[in-house]
């Protein structure tokens, strides 16, 4: 077949019941979003070659039940990731690429130069979508730098709250095609997407999408920064309902002008402050909303309270929380659901989480601040800070971040492998602030068995409380917000957090006795 005829095929593959069978297809990775994606492709009846880099006990499983329901082939160690392979010694039709596989790598370069075509897993889910004989989900979705997990968790919980079936996928840890796949259907699905999967993103039409903010981030994997604003900003396209932005990051209202929505489609904004009309906001400590009601011109409908948070309520967490809601308003649920869904969500943990408070010292656990934007939002909450952060830079700058909070900093322990980006940043920017270094002795990197990691970055983190405990003063936060990825000391943002929190916790023990 050549190639005009395979395009012209894969145009036709919109459906479920389209006619997959045949289709020769190169998965790349074999993680939760490779597996997912292979075990899908295969039942709709396509020759399907999977390939990783992994060759653990959790790869060499996968591999297993793959072959076991009829992979082609899975090709696993290193070696097999240097080149696209043949799919019953043909040339691929389609490569469906997993997240963390960048442009550059070999084997999508390859597939890129020889014209095949590279979809995500939430391209294929989106042309899956559609099935005869059940009910098609609409798709709410999400992106940005920050805040997407917890934007699409009140999402979810702002239409389940409206008595609608749906779930929280994509991004966020359910594979989005789990959630397609479901025997039952949902009414709606919230979405989280990474840069990475838009990238890889096609022809995806949702009924509403928002990016909530852009900062620096993942400059390595895109080559760019303005790349990866560029994918960012392919949520918009082909939007139906509502494309939502942030009226605070007017980039994001830029990238809703240049989109090609479907006509009809609103812009809708929404803003911590107080909202114009087509707008969400806050007024007298409300949340409300100007944009999904007819008179907005001069009235607005109350949607909840800051009360509702449960506690404390940080200003992008507002934000967040406007975002959620103007993309369920746009589905049609109700400012009763809104606030009962806000009431109702968990924020989760490792994200402004309170640990400890002793002699007047406030710890806060904050590891799911992995880039500078996000620690931003924790720095700004504490007016005097010992600041633990540092670890998987990612290529970002953190001259803003520090130049911003320097005048909150009393000290600063690095963590990390490498700790150059941020250490030279404080010397330019913080100079009069102390900077030590906790002991990283012979540390994990990326490449490193998990379980040494896991006790390494153990370690590494209870010299870094000590050290903190030993600089702090009444009225202090010691704040633990890398602005940093977490993987060349720890297994994920989640152990680095838990390391931080029993670290804190045998602290306070040992002070007892």
């Amino acid at each position: 077949m050549g190639a005009g005829a395979v395009s012209a095929r894969l145009d036709q593959l919109t459906s479920w019941d389209a006619d997959w069978k045949g289709l020769r297809v190169v998965v790349a990775g074999l993680g939760l979003t490779g597996f997912s994606a292979a075990d899908t492709l295969i039942e709709l009846g396509a020759a399907v070659v999977v390939v990783d880099s992994g060759a653990g006990a959790e790869s060499a499983s996968r591999a297993d039940t793959l072959r076991i329901v009829g992979a082609h082939e899975v090709l696993l160690g290193d070696q097999h990731t240097r080149a696209l392979p043949s799919v019953d010694g043909q040339l691929a039709d389609l490569v469906v690429a997993s997240p963390g596989w960048a442009p550059h790598h070999p084997l999508l370069a390859a597939a890129a130069d020889a014209g095949i075509p590279i979809w995500g897993d939430v391209e294929l889910a989106w042309r899956v979508n559609e099935r005869a004989g059940r009910k098609s989900a609409e798709w709410l979705v999400i992106t940005g730098t920050n805040g997407k997990t917890t934007t699409v968790g009140m999402t979810e919980a702002m239409l389940q709250a409206a008595g609608l079936r749906a779930v929280a996928a994509g991004n966020v840890g359910t594979p989005i095609l789990d959630a397609v796949r479901d025997p039952e259907g949902y009414d709606v699905i919230a979405v989280e997407l990474s840069s990475f999967q838009l990238h890889y993103t096609h022809t995806m039409s949702p009924l509403a999408a928002v990016v909530l903010n852009i900062a620096q981030d993942h400059v390595d994997w895109h080559g760019s920064f303005e790349q990866y604003q560029a994918d960012k900003a392919r949520i918009y396209e082909r939007t139906r309902i509502a494309a939502v932005y942030n009226v605070d990051a007017p980039v994001t209202e830029r990238m809703v002008e240049e989109a090609d929505v479907i006509e009809g489609c609103r812009a809708i904004g929404f803003t911590t402050g107080t909202p114009a009309r087509s707008m969400l906001g806050v007024v007298d400590d409300l949340l409300v909303d100007r944009a999904y009601l007819e008179q907005r011109q001069d009235t607005a409908a109350e949607l909840a309270s800051l009360e509702d948070f449960g506690g404390v309520a940080p200003r992008h967490m507002v934000a967040n929380a406007l975002a959620a809601a103007a993309l369920v308003r746009a589905y049609g649920v109700e400012p009763g659901a809104v606030r009962e869904g806000l009431r109702g969500f968990d924020r989760g943990e490792h994200r402004i989480q309170a640990v400890a408070r002793r002699d007047d010292i406030l710890w806060i656990n904050d590891s799911k601040a992995t880039n500078p934007h996000a620690a931003a939002a924790s720095l700004g909450a504490f007016t005097s800070v010992v600041w633990i952060a540092g670890g998987l830079s990612k290529g970002v700058d953190y001259s803003e971040l520090v130049t911003r909070f320097a005048p909150r900093l009393r000290a600063v322990v690095l963590i990390g492998t490498d700790t150059s980006a941020l250490r030279g940043a404080l010397e330019r920017h913080a100079p009069m602030v102390q900077v030590i270094e906790a002991p990283v002795g012979e540390t994990g990197t990326q490449t490193a068995d998990a379980s040494d990691r896991q006790q390494r970055g153990t370690t590494v983190m209870a010299a870094a409380v000590e050290a903190a405990a030993g600089l702090a003063q009444a009225g202090d936060t010691v704040l633990m917000a890398p602005a940093a990825a977490s993987m060349d000391q720890f297994t994920s943002y989640a152990h680095r957090g838990n390391a931080f929190i029993e670290a804190v916790s045998r602290l306070m023990e040992d002070e007892e006795n």
